[in-house]
């Protein structure tokens, strides 16, 4: 760790809602004002809810300096994933990080809401990197949050990223996992953390055509259509959509929530929920063992070339 060095432990914030959203905000001044950490901010420029682990490929990415009181940062023409990867590469900052958080997100990340999660992806990038890491999100509800709700949450968050920390330093902190924590609504007086696992609860989506851009407004960061944004925080997402093209936008179809102890049922109780993550997609051991009778009853037909 940097701190051996003499130097304060350092810790790199990203996430998915774009470097002046209030999650990121209220996260960072809760760590500048704890005085325990160098922070680094290496975030979106702008909105990249949803997209997953996506990085850019074809075209270079841009960073520009941006002032936050405390914090070393900068806004990022790229994913999530991307800003991690630049964050830790030494490229942009001269010390690795020794945590990487993602968040505080806008909007729960439970069940199979995990994969599409940019939030998640900007912690799993560094998990590849062997660099431990932590996205957070907080469960924001449509007529209940406000943006004050982030810097509670992440007072909540700080011992558990204290303890990490010192689990880092004493060198335990394990190597093949990384760690997605949920806050609940009533963040103010949740129930103390909980470890969870991760269930299969989703939002189920669909389409619907619309006849013009304005018609398919933003969906938000929660994937419920929940379209309300706190105070100050504006969201530019023209898509520059052209004449005559057919517009569709997403809306919730359904939903399906597991009754079982997982994430999301453990959330909606008012735990902050603490699941460990990989980034293995292994099926269920029943689907192993049904395609392996399968298999061996399925005919090789021999090459053309054979022929």
């Amino acid at each position: 760790m940097a701190e051996s060095a003499g130097a304060k432990p350092v810790i790199m914030v990203t996430n998915d809602d774009g470097i002046d959203s209030p999650g990121i905000r209220a996260l960072v001044q809760v760590l500048v004002s704890a005085n325990c950490y160098q922070v680094l901010v290496c975030a979106p420029d702008s909105e990249k809810s949803a997209v997953s682990h996506s990085i850019t490929w074809l075209h270079p990415i841009s960073a520009k300096h941006v002032e936050i009181e405390g914090a070393t940062a900068y806004a990022v023409s790229g994913t999530p994933a991307d800003c991690t990867s630049l964050g830790i590469s030494q490229a942009l900052f001269p010390a690795i990080p020794d945590l990487v958080i993602s968040g505080i997100n806008m909007g729960s990340n439970c069940g199979y809401h995990i994969v599409y999660s940019g939030t998640v992806g900007g912690a799993r990038e560094a998990f590849f990197n062997d660099i431990p890491s932590i996205s957070i999100s907080y469960d924001w509800v449509r007529g209940q949050s406000n943006a004050h709700d982030f810097k509670v949450g992440a007072e909540a968050c700080l011992p558990l990223i204290s303890a990490v920390m010192m689990e880092i330093k004493n060198d335990n902190f394990p190597k093949r996992c990384f760690l997605n924590v949920d806050l609940p609504t009533g963040v103010a007086n949740h129930k103390g953390y909980k470890l969870t696992k991760q269930g299969t609860s989703i939002f189920k989506m669909g389409w619907k055509q619309v006849s013009s851009e304005r018609q398919g407004q933003r969906m938000s960061s929660t994937m419920t259509m929940e379209t309300d944004t706190p105070a100050g925080y504006d969201i530019n997402l023209s898509s520059n959509i052209s004449s005559g093209h057919l517009i569709f936008k997403r809306e919730v179809k359904n939903s399906f929530i597991d009754n079982e102890d997982t994430d999301y049922k453990t959330l909606k109780e008012g735990y902050i929920t603490v699941t460990p993550l990989g980034a293995l997609s292994r099926a269920e051991i029943e689907c192993e063992t049904y395609f392996r009778d399968w298999l061996q009853h399925v005919a090789v037909r021999p090459s053309t070339s054979a022929l």
